[in-house]
């Protein structure tokens, strides 16, 4: 059974940097790209970013491109996503998601989501 599970979110200022952590159970973590999204309450869910499974492959969302930090460290079978020069908007649950190949979409896995929550 595959199991994703987030850390490292919380409360944090604006202009503050947050790194989240996944690490992933139940899976050849070199099979998956692993990806971040994040969802506001009555808002649809955001692509945030993906790391493809070497990690030689990159992805951001729009929102946040030349914010982020994103790696991967496949012998601990955890992601690594640093968010700069947090914004009050970046404020959500955010997930992490495992999929086999490489996309944007069709996330197979998904982990039960971190707050952040970034304040003025």
């Amino acid at each position: 059974q595959v199991q994703l599970v987030e850390s490292g979110g919380g409360l944090v200022q604006a202009g503050d940097s947050l790194r989240l952590s996944c690490a992933a159970s139940g899976v050849t973590f070199g099979d998956y790209a692993m990806g971040w999204f994040r969802q506001v309450p009555g808002k649809e869910r955001e692509f945030v970013a993906v790391i493809s499974q070497d990690g030689g492959t990159r992805e951001y969302g729009d929102s946040v491109k030349g914010r982020i930090t994103l790696n991967r460290d496949n012998p601990r079978n955890t992601v690594y996503m640093q968010i700069n020069s947090l914004k009050v908007e970046d404020t959500a649950v955010y997930y992490c998601a495992g999929r086999r190949g490489f996309g944007l979409r069709n996330f197979e896995d998904w982990g039960q989501g971190t707050q952040v929550t970034v304040s003025s």
